[in-house]
């Protein structure tokens, strides 16, 4: 009889000491670390879950939340770097030497951070659509527009027209999932959070950086 992999047999927490991290556990095999966007009321297992059953028949998955998107202990420092810092803290907790990505969006980057600093530690990177500036179109795209649109100001229908540029089948967007993100995104905490990565003066700020190049220590990283 296989057991069903809901939000509740599947939550987890770990203790460190820049607070409480909470993720969700399934399966059995090499650990597989699932990193989330940075969407508005975004969460690890909304991002994930659906794909949970599948992934978990032949790894042991754990979908870690990011600090300042509602769900682990809150930060005051920017979500990019208190993600990155989470994700050594959860390694280092759960005594992890090595594990495989997958990083959605701001997960793909913060993997792809890990990937840099310590390539002994991960063994394979996949990233959906989370490396690399624009290159043969405008930026900010669409989704990044609507996203410091909402940022700025949140309502409803910036939030529904920031889900319809995410997905192919408008269908997608349903009335529960806006509304489980709308209460998400709107979290006072949550919401102060994202304006410190989406707000305008935030973003410009990043973009106008310029870029910067990390050499990789010795070792291997992202092989088959």
């Amino acid at each position: 009889m296989t057991t069903e992999l809901t939000w509740a047999s599947t939550a987890r927490e770990l203790a460190t000491d820049e607070g409480v991290l909470r993720y969700h556990e399934a399966g059995d095999g090499p650990p597989l670390l699932l990193l989330h966007g940075s969407g508005p009321g975004v969460t690890g297992w909304r991002n994930f879950h659906g794909n949970l059953p599948v992934l978990a028949a032949r790894f042991r998955c754990l979908i870690l939340e990011f600090p300042g998107f509602g769900v682990s202990d809150a930060t005051d420092r920017h979500p990019m770097m208190a993600a990155s810092g989470a994700v050594t803290r959860f390694l280092d907790g759960l005594g992890l030497d090595r594990v495989d990505v997958i990083g959605n969006s701001m997960g793909g980057i913060v993997g792809a951070q890990a990937a840099l600093a310590r390539p002994d530690r991960i063994r394979r990177l996949v990233t959906i659509g989370g490396i690399g500036r624009n290159i043969f179109s405008p930026a900010p795209g669409e989704g990044i527009r609507l996203l410091m649109e909402f940022t700025e100001d949140p309502t409803r229908e910036r939030l529904v027209q920031w889900l319809h540029s995410m997905v192919y089948d408008p269908a997608l967007v349903t009335e529960e999932l806006i509304e489980e993100r709308w209460k998400q995104a709107t979290d006072p905490d949550t919401l102060a959070s994202a304006r410190r990565m989406y707000g305008r003066e935030a973003f410009a700020a990043a973009a106008s950086a310029p870029p910067r190049a990390t050499r990789p220590r010795t070792g291997r990283c992202c092989t088959s």
